[in-house]
């Protein structure tokens, strides 16, 4: 059974830091894409980092680049995405999905809040 699970939200400060982590279980974790999303109410979802089949270039948006930090750890078919410098507009609903070859698997999704 595929499965998604992140882990690591809550309240913040703005300024302050969290680390969400994706472990995954099912699948062949180290063959495929892992990309992390966000999501506001009434807004499209919007891709915030994503990292390659077999690790490879990191991408960012630009939003976030020089703040936040994606890793992904084979070993432990965990995908991390360490938040720095958080700002109310942060605040999201955080998703990780794996992708190839047009299949893709969704997390259920993690509430970041950034508010003071």
């Amino acid at each position: 059974q595929v499965q998604l699970a992140e882990s690591g939200g809550g309240l913040v400060q703005p300024g302050g830091s969290l680390r969400l982590s994706c472990a995954a279980s099912g699948f062949t974790f180290g063959s495929y894409a892992m990309t992390w999303y966000r999501q506001t109410p009434g807004k499209e979802r919007e891709l915030v980092a994503s990292i390659g089949i077999l690790g490879g270039r990191t991408q960012y948006a630009d939003s976030v680049k020089g703040r936040f930090t994606m890793l992904k750890s084979d070993i432990k078919n965990t995908v991390y995405l360490q938040m720095n410098s958080l700002k109310p507009e942060d605040t999201a609903v955080y998703f990780c999905k794996a992708e190839r070859n047009g299949r893709a698997y969704w997390g259920q999704g993690i509430q970041v809040t950034v508010s003071s």
